[in-house]
């Protein structure tokens, strides 16, 4: 994909967070893209650094130990990298919006809700005081909340879940974003309000023409909502491909994985799938050799040693794999 056809391009992405004086890397060597209208999805279990990939676009990283070391973040064409607070902020909010995934810790407790939807039109147009509170008020219109003219007045704590993220939406939407970061932004609400709030979002999508970066762990959403999935393990991309072809023909022993856990209606069975072990936490992610290697079923001698590349095996489908590196022995081999 050229420059010009992606809204937004990662490349090598390396961001890391200073730990006992050493720099651990929870995203590494992180490359794809988001096309203007697209939906991506990126996937992958708790710990495998698709909120830090997400912060990092927005440079919203704690400044104490958190730093982007090396890479590229273009969005339409310009780095986002090298610019400072005051530049990011004409885009943050304008350019890019950002639905964060708990609102009650993302929303202000001492504000309003009409104050915090006024400050985002307040901070990227110049209409007048009375224009952005009607504006405030569509809006919070426009995404289904009936009482909006009662609802400006209110506080966080005063809505439910489901109205909080409505709420965070409509701020996100204000300016009409031409990227939209959803990190996970249904992950504390029931069933029927998540299934309600990703509508929405399609709806909007639709509406606006912008695009859409979706963060999750449910493969379900991503089957419902997504064009593009990115999986990520362990601070990497690992596999990127069309969602038919993620669902269909999966090459990664992590993202076959993860749909061998889905439980599903045609089968009957008494215990579901799991992945054994857990994502290698910050301090123990290994120095050389696939991150997965000790969770893979697959797994040859050579994955210890060898970092294993991402590449394409066909057109549009990209594996970071040595079952699929033709350079490699393909005798498998489990390692113990």
């Amino acid at each position: 994909m050229s420059n010009q056809e992606a809204l937004l391009e990662i490349k090598n992405l390396h961001t890391g967070f200073d730990i006992g004086g050493e720099t651990h890397h929870a995203v590494k060597d992180v490359s794809f893209s988001v096309k203007p209208r697209e939906v991506v999805c990126v996937v992958g279990e708790s710990g495998c650094g698709k909120s830090v990939m997400s912060l990092s676009i927005m440079k919203l990283l704690p400044k104490h130990n958190g730093k982007i070391d090396k890479g590229e973040i273009l969005f339409k064409g310009k780095d986002l990298v090298p610019l400072n607070d005051k530049e990011m902020n004409q885009i943050r909010g304008k350019d890019i919006s950002m639905i964060f995934q708990e609102p009650m810790t993302a929303l202000n407790p001492v504000l309003t809700i009409g104050f915090q939807m006024d400050e985002v039109l307040i901070n990227h147009t110049n209409a007048k005081k009375e224009e952005i509170r009607q504006k405030s008020i569509s809006l919070l219109k426009q995404v289904g909340i009936s009482r909006a003219e009662q609802i400006v007045h209110e506080y966080p704590h005063q809505l439910s879940g489901g109205m909080r993220q409505r709420v965070m939406i409509a701020m996100a939407i204000a300016c009409q974003p031409q990227l939209l970061i959803a990190d996970e932004p249904t992950t504390a609400l029931d069933v029927t309000v998540q299934a309600q709030i990703l509508e929405l979002i399609t709806k909007i999508q639709d509406e606006v023409g912008m695009a859409v970066m979706l963060i999750t762990h449910d493969l379900g959403v991503v089957a419902e909502m997504a064009d593009r999935v990115v999986v990520m393990y362990a601070g990497q991309v690992v596999e990127e491909s069309d969602v038919d072809r993620i669902f269909y023909d999966p090459k990664h022993p992590y993202t076959r994985a993860l749909l061998s856990s889905i439980p599903r209606m045609e089968e009957e069975k008494e215990v579901l799938n799991t992945i054994k072990g857990i994502v290698p936490s910050l301090k123990n992610m290994p120095e050389v050799g696939c991150r997965f290697v000790d969770r893979c079923p697959e797994a040859m001698p050579e994955c210890r040693k060898i970092d294993p590349l991402l590449g394409e095996t066909e057109k549009g489908h990209s594996v970071r794999c040595l079952l699929y590196d033709a350079s490699k022995p393909e005798k498998k081999s489990e390692v113990r």
